[in-house]
């Protein structure tokens, strides 16, 4: 997809040229799942898939339309009175209502999405589509566009105003990342640094799709919480959750699901570190920590499903697969593996129809490599 698609389909839908076109990516989590809510560190690339908004000013205007090519309900809204739909156009006009009270002046808009980040799969479709609405509709505010900043708007539209309690690693992801390397992400003090990447990634979508609000999210976000408040009755200090030692956890004698999570969070951190300090000395991933990492999700967080297990195991049996684990939240969704290009490639041929005999989903699948993060495509001013 190209900003030119948007462009023509702005033209096709609005018979007009757009004022801007901006676009951000889905992004994959290569390690580091369910540490970003709990102050730990992350490590995403962006994907080579984007979503674009093509943006046009209309202050004559009564209402603003955003009409999308995967929805076939149009939204209609005043920007100067706005309030939560519970629609897909939410993570947008959530855009306006946060930039509204930051005192960005915004005129009534037309407004199209296009985009091939798949959704509910795992990928951060919702995170693609904040962060390019965001970046556009500054642009035609005439406001600077700081990509972090932006990052953290969209983080606050998502989960104060759409409702759904993650943590920051998805915008983060979704703006700031670069062409041919990972981002390493603290997310407590949301210190960030570029790490080159040079592998492909598969990334295998189960099709078994899945709802963050419908999930087990929330509780698990909650147990951890819990697990925290217990810790620091002996360790006051401790600042969050993937702080913690597992030694620390283990002579805390937690209740027993207490303990799982916890643990997997603070090993979970210490596994993102060990990939960050390979990458950095060969720029390849150390795919035994992949495995560890699926293990502790499938055991320990309990976010795992047959279908993501059985690609796993499947990836695992692969020669030139170095390693494989869900990526995402979990509950469905996206599994990745990584290793030499043509055995991704030939995994995904070969596994697609066992998959569908088994389970009765037709799988999609493609191979990414780190790509860039959100971008102004195209402007009249």
């Amino acid at each position: 997809m190209k900003p030119s698609d948007a462009r023509e389909f702005f033209r096709k839908t609005f018979g007009a040229d757009p004022d801007a076109i901006g676009s951000a990516p889905g992004r994959v989590n290569l390690i580091g799942e369910h540490t970003d809510y709990n102050g730990g560190q992350v490590l995403p690339i962006a994907i080579d898939r984007r979503t674009y908004v093509a943006i046009r000013a209309r202050p004559e205007a009564s209402a603003s339309k955003i009409v999308s090519s995967l929805e076939s309900t149009v939204a209609e809204f005043d920007v100067e009175n706005i309030a939560a739909s519970g629609n897909w156009w939410d993570y947008i006009t959530g855009v306006c209502s946060a930039l509204t009270a930051e005192g960005v002046r915004l005129p009534q808009f037309e407004a199209v999405v296009q985009s091939d980040v798949p959704t509910g799969s795992g990928l951060s479709s919702s995170a693609a589509l904040e962060l390019s609405a965001a970046i556009t509709l500054a642009q035609i505010a005439d406001e600077p566009i700081d990509l972090k900043k932006m990052a953290l708007l969209a983080w606050r539209v998502e989960t104060q105003f759409v409702g759904v309690a993650c943590g920051v690693m998805d915008q983060f992801a979704s703006a700031l990342c670069r062409d041919g390397h990972a981002l390493h992400l603290w997310c407590d003090t949301l210190e960030t640094e570029h790490v080159a990447m040079s592998e492909a990634v598969l990334i295998f979508d189960t099709a078994s799709p899945r709802s963050l609000r419908a999930s087990e999210f929330n509780k698990r976000r909650a147990e951890c919480e819990e697990a925290l408040l217990l810790l620091r009755a002996s360790n006051p200090a401790l600042a969050n959750l993937a702080e913690a030692d597992p030694e620390m956890i283990r002579r805390a004698h937690l209740p027993a699901t207490l303990e799982k999570r916890a643990l997997h969070v603070a090993q979970e951190n210490r596994r993102v570190e060990a990939v960050v300090q390979q990458l950095k000395r060969s720029h390849t991933l150390r795919g035994e920590l992949l495995y560890e990492s699926h293990e502790s999700l499938r055991d320990k967080y309990e976010c795992s499903t047959p279908e993501l297990d059985w690609f796993v195991e499947q990836a695992r049996k692969k020669r030139g697969i170095t390693g494989a684990r869900l990526t995402g939240a979990g509950w469905g969704g996206c599994a990745i593996a990584v290793g030499a290009r043509e055995a991704l490639d030939a995994l995904a041929h070969e596994i697609t129809p066992a998959y569908e005999q088994q389970f009765h989903h037709k799988p999609r699948s493609w191979l990414t490599s780190a790509s860039r993060g959100a971008s102004i495509e195209a402007t009249t001013k």
